[in-house]
C-alpha cells in the first residue's frame, strides 16, 4: 500500500525546500566563480602570474554572513525555517538577509509539488522539475546581474533535446526546429534593434534561453512564449516605474520573464496552447 497523499506531498515539498536551499548557493556563487575564471584566463593570456585567491566554489567556503563573515549555524541554515527563526537577520551582527533566500527555497518546494501533481512520480517528471529549477536559477541570476550563464542555458537546451529523445521521440524534430528558431528570432530582433537605434536591446543569453525553451516546447510555442514574456515584462516594468519613478529609463532584464513564461508553458502548456489557438492567434 502506498503512502497517503498528504505524507507523500509533504515529503516532496520538504525535498524541494532543500533543493531550493542549494539553488541559493548556485545563484550567489556561480557568477563569482565565472568572473574569477575569466580573470584567470585573462591573466594567463596576458602572461601575468596567477592571482592568489582562497578556494571558492559551490562547497567552499561554508555559508556565512556576507557582512561580518560569521559562519551560519546549521539550525539557522534550515530551509525557510532558519530565515523565519532569525526574522531575516544575521544572528551575530543583525544585518538584514535578503528575502531571496526563503523565496527561492519556497519556489523549489512549490515547483516540486506542482510537477508531482501534474506529471506524477515518473522519470519524465524529474526532467521537467530539473528544467523548472534551472529556469528559477537563471531568472534570479539575470535579475541580480543582467547575466544568463552559458553554464546553465546550454545544458538546459541539451536536457530538453534528451527529454524529447527519451520520452517523446516523435516530437524531436519539432524540438530541434524550436531550438534553432528560438535563437534566430531573438538574434534577428537584436540586430534589427541595434541597426535602428544603435543600442543593444538584450543580451546573447536571452537568445540561448529562448533556444532552450524551444527545445523543450517545440517551435509552435515560440509565439506564445514571446507574447507571455513581453506582456509580463511590460506589465512589471510599467508597475515598477509607476511605483518608483527613479527606475524610469533604467534597463530591465528580459530573462526572468522568459523563464516565467517557460514555467507556465511547461506546467500548463496544453491547456494554455488550446486557449491561445481558440483566441485566434
Amino acid at each position: 500500500m502506498g503512502l497517503p497523499p498528504a505524507i507523500l506531498y509533504s515529503a516532496v515539498f520538504i525535498l524541494g525546500l532543500c533543493i531550493g536551499s542549494f539553488l541559493n548557493v548556485v545563484i550567489t556563487r556561480l557568477p563569482v566563480m565565472l568572473m574569477r575564471r575569466w580573470r584567470e584566463e585573462a591573466r594567463e593570456s596576458l602572461e601575468l602570474p596567477p592571482e592568489p585567491a582562497p578556494a571558492f566554489n559551490l562547497a567552499v567556503p561554508a555559508s556565512m554572513c556576507p557582512r561580518c563573515e560569521t559562519p551560519i549555524a546549521w539550525h539557522d541554515n534550515l530551509p525557510l525555517l532558519g530565515w523565519l527563526k532569525r526574522r531575516g537577520r544575521c544572528a551575530h551582527c543583525e544585518t538584514p538577509i535578503s528575502p531571496q533566500y526563503p523565496l527561492v527555497e519556497l519556489a523549489g518546494g512549490l515547483l516540486a509539488i506542482a510537477v508531482a501533481a501534474l506529471f506524477g512520480f515518473e522519470p519524465s517528471a524529474l526532467f521537467i522539475y530539473a528544467a523548472c529549477l534551472v529556469l528559477l536559477v537563471l531568472a534570479v541570476i539575470d535579475f541580480r546581474t543582467f547575466f544568463l550563464p552559458d553554464a546553465l542555458t546550454l545544458p538546459l537546451l541539451w536536457l530538453g533535446l534528451v527529454y524529447q529523445l527519451l520520452f517523446q521521440p516523435y516530437f524531436l524534430s519539432d524540438a530541434v526546429i524550436g531550438a534553432m528558431a528560438g535563437y534566430l528570432v531573438l538574434w534577428s530582433f537584436f540586430w534589427l534593434f541595434k541597426l535602428a537605434t544603435g543600442k543593444e536591446g538584450m543580451g546573447f543569453g536571452d537568445f540561448k534561453l529562448l533556444a532552450a525553451l524551444g527545445a523543450w516546447l517545440g517551435w509552435t510555442f515560440l509565439p506564445l512564449l514571446l507574447i507571455l514574456s513581453a506582456g509580463l515584462g511590460a506589465l512589471v516594468g510599467g508597475l515598477a516605474q509607476w511605483l518608483s519613478p527613479s527606475l524610469r529609463g533604467k534597463p530591465l532584464p528580459f530573462g526572468p520573464f522568459l523563464a516565467l513564461a517557460g514555467w507556465v508553458c511547461l506546467l500548463a502548456g496544453d491547456e494554455l496552447f488550446a486557449l491561445y489557438v481558440a483566441l485566434g492567434y
